[in-house]
């Protein structure tokens, strides 16, 4: 047996969990989703969250995982890291977003521009999810792009799933900057490939090719899967009802991130047809 096949057929993998749909609605856990996650761990499995949500920092995720009883301390990766990897040190960046977006930036060694500066000069503006979101906003970040700022999106979801059912999510902000704007953005998040590239550098090309993704949108999670080159694990806990065709045919079909994780614990490998498992 080759060594790309013992990692395949054996080893430990690392698992790529979506966060909003997949281990929490709004913060609020999934039923059987911290368990799992411990049971992978167990395993000798590497649980990474892989989560277009570029709202709150990294210890603001790490915290509220820790909170419902999940480790997670350097295992959160963010469309809002994401996107960093779009701007130079140096660059001025207006963010029309959360304060995920400003850490990330500043991280990067850009600077971030404040709300009150009577119009500044701006390298580029980045949009994601937040729920301050007005007309001033859209003003502002339209007329930095006019101007001649490059436009970033962290992601292009469309909605965001909560306990209630979804509402508007970081996509819908962005395509009304778009709009305003008149220019297309560089989206960051999952499935572009600035999350692909932030995966792979954190677990290396060999382990994101045989990971398993798990997500609740084909179009995001699923897409991005087939840009890593790993398995699909759909799961129905989140924005996709149960039973509805979904595209790209995710390797794995099951009810909520519990079943995945009992399906890999049991051995399943990705085949070429869906597997359903409950």
């Amino acid at each position: 047996m080759d060594a790309n096949a013992a990692n395949d057929s054996d080893s430990p993998r690392v698992v790529l969990c979506d966060l909003d749909g997949v281990v929490w609605l709004a913060h609020r856990p999934i039923a059987g989703s911290v368990e799992a996650i411990a049971d992978l761990r167990a395993a000798g499995h590497r649980v990474l969250f892989v989560t277009n949500n570029s709202k709150d920092t990294i210890e603001v995720q790490e915290a509220a995982l820790a909170a419902i009883g999940v480790p997670a301390v350097g295992d959160v990766l963010t469309s809002a890291m994401a996107a960093a990897r779009l701007v130079r040190t140096g660059e001025r960046i207006l963010v029309c977003g959360g304060d995920g977006i400003r850490q990330a930036v500043e991280r990067q060694g850009a600077v971030v521009v404040g709300d009150d500066e009577a119009d500044p000069a701006v390298d580029a503006v980045v949009v994601g999810f937040h729920r301050t979101f007005d007309y001033p906003g859209l003003t502002r970040a339209a007329r930095a792009v006019w101007r001649g700022a490059r436009l970033i999106g962290t992601n292009d979801d469309a909605t965001y799933p909560t306990p209630q059912g979804p509402i508007p999510g970081g996509g819908a902000i962005l395509a009304a900057v778009q709009t305003a704007a008149g220019v297309p953005a560089a989206v960051a998040g999952k499935p572009h490939q600035p999350m692909v590239e932030l995966v792979r550098s954190v677990v290396g090309e060999q382990a994101a090719v045989h990971a398993v993704m798990v997500g609740d949108r084909a179009s995001t999670d699923g897409l991005f899967a087939r840009a890593l080159g790993c398995a699909y694990a759909h799961v129905n806990s989140g924005v996709t009802p149960e039973g509805t065709a979904v595209t790209p045919v995710p390797e794995l079909i099951a009810h909520d991130l519990a079943a995945v994780a009992a399906a890999v614990l049991s051995g399943w490998r990705p085949q070429r047809s869906p597997t359903l498992h409950s």
